[in-house]
């Protein structure tokens, strides 16, 4: 099919050709919430089952001993006298928290020893000739097609030349908006038909988007899964280096259990000022996580969704997900599919790896703190859905615990502002049962149930435990002298570090305070939705902050009130909260835009590695990105009108009808933009008269693209 295609290219630029080659179906039978597990397929030596039982029983022994510590500190901080009931919800409360921090601070441990000895984690992999083709698929949703086509482009040609007829990219589209639907085939066609047969690029849109971007991958295995062995999954915004892609392959040739293998995606491409920081803190502590959660993972591990390799036959054998029974936001189909594919996979006798040594896997973060709440909406309904799977038969307790802490990641938000509402209300209470026990001068209340020493105590443990991760990074970065110099040197590294540590700090209670009100939202039924990224570089105005921000603000002004009328030293422990909340407008003003991040690149904060010296693939994706012609915002049926070559070549991508229409596939939107288009005298009046749904349904029939032409030939 692709060497027909670059033939007629070759001969005729603009021939109008579909751009995908012979479907090889590959059955996906549905899965059920309840299966029996399947023995490990995977085999691995006696010193890497070692290595991940001790990983294991470390984890689990300092997570107990530094929660049970914190926990029995805190019942000694309230057992002065006797403890009230409000006093035992206080106490639960910070147990729960200790424990999960706890949690985070021994796999950062874990995670900064293994940085240490990186040589007792080598993997193998397959030497000579791949014996297998590998599908790089690119999932698309109403997404900006210059930033992906650049990404293709960038990783296409080296990929040809290392490994001809073995790699092939699949621009998997599932946008449902008329003027991005077209704007993007403009911006992928000559892709397209530059694409010669040693890296073919193909592209499909789906004009039915169910299950959303799992449905997606899932139609992609179905049609043509049974040509590709293995599939690597890429978002929008990411990339990989050519050699990192092959080194994927090799690996999972190496691991004939193995059936995903997870990459640790560095964030790169960063302006503005929240994305700078995000980038500073994945690039500088995102690798002792990684090493920590890779270590005690073994074969157990999970998928992010993205930048991962995928066995395609383990994937359609085992993650058509399951319909969960009632509404959303927590039946239908799964939201958040990429934790339960990894734990469909383990359950089906698939091993699921976490490989952070591969450096050269990259993703870009959403600029702003607003677009990070937007997404953080989605990803907080689709882990909250995964409580239906926490108890469904045959997963391992590996793949429980990875759903648990992605509920964990939203719920804690919640947890940590009761305690804080749990903590201020017996210190209300104090005040008005027994005013006196203020009267002393301290930094610190002296409650009159307290033991303010052994808080005061107990605070610092707290901060250390929270803290520790951002200095085993930092120190893991400064002993590596290269790496080190890559991010300014030790001066600017441990500048950028406490900068960036003061940043997350302030910002922390605001997404505490939203996350929060997510979840109170998905338990009273709210539905997400499905909105694309914002890939721009999230500049926000004043008053739209203002707008965004404003129940930050008043809850923060609240907070400081009550406890300064409580007592000045109340108010200052609180300040850390109150602070962020308050000044959360002018946070988030500053949070996007590239002019506003320019200023810290100027200064040298929060600089990444690859800042200065970017990568080979990044330096030609930018190069790429200069070269991409703008598309401006024309509507798609004057894009379409104006160029005859674009409205044949999609004219082509057009699903053929398959019999004779049924009841069920009437639509409205179909029947009224064929009156209007029959009805119009010009094309700038039809543009006037459809609406969006109007002009998808007009555009999606070859009739309507004949009135089309016929409107434009007039």
């Amino acid at each position: 099919m692709s060497t027909e295609r670059d033939a007629t290219a070759a001969a005729d630029p603009d021939a109008p050709l579909l751009a995908l080659p012979q479907e090889s179906p590959l059955p996906m039978p549905r899965r059920s919430l309840h299966e029996p597990r399947q023995p490990l397929r995977a085999r691995t030596s006696w010193g890497a089952r070692l290595r991940v039982a001790l990983a294991r029983a470390y984890i689990t022994a300092a997570t107990l001993a530094l929660a049970g510590y914190g926990t029995w500190e805190m019942h000694g901080v309230l057992s002065v006298g006797s403890i009230t009931p409000l006093q035992w919800v206080f106490l639960v409360l910070f147990g729960i928290n200790f424990t999960w921090i706890s949690f985070a601070f021994a796999q950062a441990t874990l995670g900064f020893a293994r940085s240490l000895l990186p040589r007792l984690w080598r993997v193998p992999e397959h030497q000579g000739e791949l014996p297998f083709k590998t599908a790089i698929l690119l999932p698309v949703y109403n997404e900006s097609p210059q930033r992906i086509a650049a990404a293709i482009m960038a990783m296409r040609g080296e990929l040809a030349a290392r490994e001809p007829g073995k790699y092939a990219f699949f621009i998997l589209s599932d946008t449902n908006q008329a003027d991005a639907w077209v704007a993007e085939e403009a911006v992928f066609r000559p892709v397209i038909l530059e694409a010669d047969a040693a890296c073919p690029v193909f592209y499909r849109r789906r004009g039915n988007n169910a299950e959303r971007k799992a449905g997606n991958i899932a139609d992609w295995v179905r049609r043509w899964g049974g040509d590709y062995e293995a599939m690597i999954v890429l978002d929008a915004d990411s990339i990989i280096s050519p050699d990192t892609l092959v080194t994927l392959s090799r690996r999972m040739v190496a691991a004939p259990g193995v059936g995903l293998i997870q990459t640790l995606p560095r964030i790169v491409r960063a302006r503005s000022l929240y994305g700078r920081a995000q980038q500073f803190a994945n690039q500088c502590y995102g690798p002792i996580y990684g090493g920590g959660l890779a270590a005690w993972h073994g074969l157990s591990s999970n998928f992010w969704g993205h930048n991962a390799i995928i066995r395609t036959r383990a994937f359609a054998e085992s993650c058509s997900l399951p319909l969960l029974q009632g509404k959303p936001p927590f039946g239908g189909a799964v939201l958040s599919h990429d934790f339960i594919e990894a734990a469909l996979l383990r359950r089906a006798g698939w091993g699921v790896r976490f490989d952070v040594d591969l450096q050269q896997s990259w993703e870009e973060a959403p600029p702003s703190l607003v677009d990070v709440l937007v997404r953080d909406r989605r990803w907080c309904q689709g882990n909250l859905q995964h409580s239906r799977f926490l108890f469904a038969r045959g997963l391992t307790l590996t793949s429980r615990l990875h759903l648990l802490t992605g509920i964990m990641a939203y719920a804690s938000a919640a947890l940590w502002l009761l305690l804080v509402i749990v903590g201020l209300v017996i210190a209300v209470q104090a005040k008005f049962v027994r005013p006196e026990y203020f009267a002393e001068p301290s930094l610190f209340p002296i409650w009159p149930v307290f033991d303010s020493a052994r808080a005061l105590q107990l605070f610092v443990v707290s901060m250390a435990v929270v803290l520790a991760p951002k200095v085993f990074g930092w120190f893991a970065a400064l002993v590596n002298i290269r790496l080190c110099l890559r991010f300014g040197g030790p001066l600017l590294l441990t500048l950028s570090t406490l900068f960036e540590t003061l940043l997350s700090a302030l910002y922390a209670p605001i997404l505490m305070f939203t996350q929060t009100h997510v979840i109170w939202g998905v338990l009273h039924g709210s539905d997400s939705g499905w909105k694309p990224q914002r890939r721009d570089d999230g500049t926000l105005g004043w008053a739209a902050a203002a707008r965004a921000h404003r129940a930050h603000m008043l809850l923060g002004v609240t907070l400081a009130l009550i406890a300064w009328a409580v007592h000045e030293a109340l108010f200052l422990w609180l300040l850390p909260i109150t602070l962020g909340l308050v000044l959360a407008v002018p946070l988030s003003w500053a949070s996007g835009g590239t002019r506003r991040g320019k200023l810290f690149a100027a200064l040298g904060l929060l600089r990444a590695p690859e800042e200065k010296r970017p990568a080979p693939v990044l330096a030609r994706l930018q190069a790429e990105l200069e070269r991409q012609p703008g598309l401006g915002d024309e509507k798609a049926l004057t894009r379409l009108a104006e160029d005859p070559s674009l409205l044949a070549w999609h004219r082509a991508q057009l699903a053929p009808a398959t019999g004779k229409p049924a009841l069920a596939d009437f639509n409205a939107a179909t029947v009224t933009a064929a009156w209007k288009a029959e009805h119009a005298n010009t094309l700038d009046e039809l543009n006037q008269w459809l609406d969006p749904a109007e002009t998808l349904a007009l555009i999606n029939r070859p009739d309507g693209l004949d009135r089309l032409q016929s409107l434009r030939d007039s």
